[in-house]
């Protein structure tokens, strides 16, 4: 399977911008591969999916070898991350749109964890239906044409009962939306380096806000612009209502963009509701265990019901 391909005459130009975008923020490991980077993720990951107790992953892969499905895997990042060593146990396929597999292919081999790679579109990667324990796909979706019927495809792939891990963006306050779009659209007839480097006084003013330490009180919900009464860091403030400027005092320049970068440079950005995700689920024949709603995204838990997936 190593290699194998999309075609081109069957992936959107959207689609293939946005793998064009992966398969380069991922070949640049070190904005990625830092102990601050992984430890973060680890721990987000972690409380996102099992509440901060990896116990809850045993519970999961308990009962034999599963079948685990990394529905666009990038560069086994976030998958490394939170399966870890269990992986050795099972039987992994890393599916991506993008050159990432390759650098996941490699990653996975440093750590000595066995797993299978196919460079494919995940909106149509052919998986025998009912083949599957647990498709696990973090951060991807809503980087797809249509999120919705991406993961019906995915879940007709479940066992009944198998789990979907997943993780989609949540629609933001007016001025933020409106802003993320404005960037994103600046960036569209620049290549992918320059799209990093366009990005990095944006990212500069970030650590700016970051390092002034300050807060304002904002008196009374500002409903205009969806912005909540409450104390708030400066930065803060700026990053979820005005403009995304991450930061983080761990992080290195390179790191902070590469999350900045990751947000504003793929064409397919998709943004959705929790009532969103739960007609997704439905149509896909998925029964809802969890949906942890936060201001950056939501975090799903989903299980293949015995009901027959509708088309």
């Amino acid at each position: 399977m190593n290699g194998e391909t999309t075609s081109g005459e069957r992936t959107s130009a959207s689609q293939r911008q946005t793998a064009d975008t992966f398969g380069y923020k991922w070949a640049r490991r070190d904005s990625y591969e830092s102990p601050a980077v992984r430890d973060a993720a680890r721990a987000w990951l972690l409380a996102r999916y099992c509440g901060g107790d990896a116990a809850v992953l045993d519970g999961w892969l308990a009962g034999g070898r599963k079948r685990i499905v990394d529905a666009g895997c990038g560069a086994g990042f976030s998958a490394l991350l939170l399966f870890g060593e269990r992986l050795r146990e099972h039987d992994y396929l890393g599916v991506d749109i993008s050159s990432a597999v390759d650098v996941a292919r490699a990653r996975f081999a440093a750590a000595d964890v066995p797993g299978e790679f196919l460079q494919h579109d995940i909106a149509t990667v052919p998986l025998a239906p009912a083949s599957v324990d647990l498709v696990f796909s973090e951060g991807v979706l809503h980087h797809t044409d249509d999120p919705a019927a991406t993961l019906r495809h995915l879940a007709r792939a479940l066992r009944p009962g198998g789990l979907v891990l997943f993780y989609v963006y949540v629609k933001k306050s007016p001025v933020r939306e409106f802003t993320d779009d404005y960037v994103r659209a600046q960036l569209m007839s620049l290549d992918d380096a320059a799209a990093w480097a366009a990005l990095e006084p944006l990212t500069k003013l970030g650590i700016a806000l970051g390092e002034l330490g300050a807060t304002v009180e904002v008196p009374s919900d500002v409903t205009l612009l969806g912005i909540p009464k409450g104390r708030y860091d400066v930065q803060r403030l700026f990053y979820w209502h005005v403009c995304k400027a991450f930061y983080r005092p761990d992080f290195t320049l390179d790191e902070m963009n590469h999350v900045n970068f990751d947000w504003f440079r793929p064409v397919n950005c998709h943004r959705q509701t929790p009532d969103d995700v739960r007609v997704w689920c439905k149509a896909a024949g998925l029964d809802v265990d969890t949906i942890r709603v936060e201001e950056a995204g939501m975090t799903i838990i989903a299980r293949r019901s015995a009901t027959e997936v509708s088309a």
